[in-house]
């Protein structure tokens, strides 16, 4: 089992965007094999800055997800200019 950290930082007045967003992602993850849960948290200090914390099988799993087709289909980053920098993800792995 891992845990992916997804680090999110959107442009000021997309929030809902984002958080619709990852509501069309999480139904893609649902059906992925290897995804146990994930769950998005919004910071309180900062608005648009958001963490993603997700269970998988293995890292594997994951990888395939963010390259799959799926999951291009639903995020629409460029095309709605959500995001104000590239994401970072960390791998954590679970003993």
């Amino acid at each position: 089992m891992v845990t992916i950290g997804m680090n999110y930082e959107v442009i000021p007045g997309k929030e809902q965007a984002f958080e619709d967003a990852f509501t069309k992602v999480l139904n893609v993850m649902k059906d992925m094999q290897g995804h146990e849960k994930s769950h998005l948290y919004k910071d309180v200090a900062k608005a648009t800055s958001y963490l993603i914390v997700s269970e998988w099988s293995e890292k594997e799993a994951f990888s395939k997800f963010i390259q799959s087709e799926e999951f291009a289909a639903v995020t629409n980053w460029g095309k709605e200019q959500i995001l104000a920098g590239r994401p970072s993800h960390k791998v954590y792995a679970n003993a």
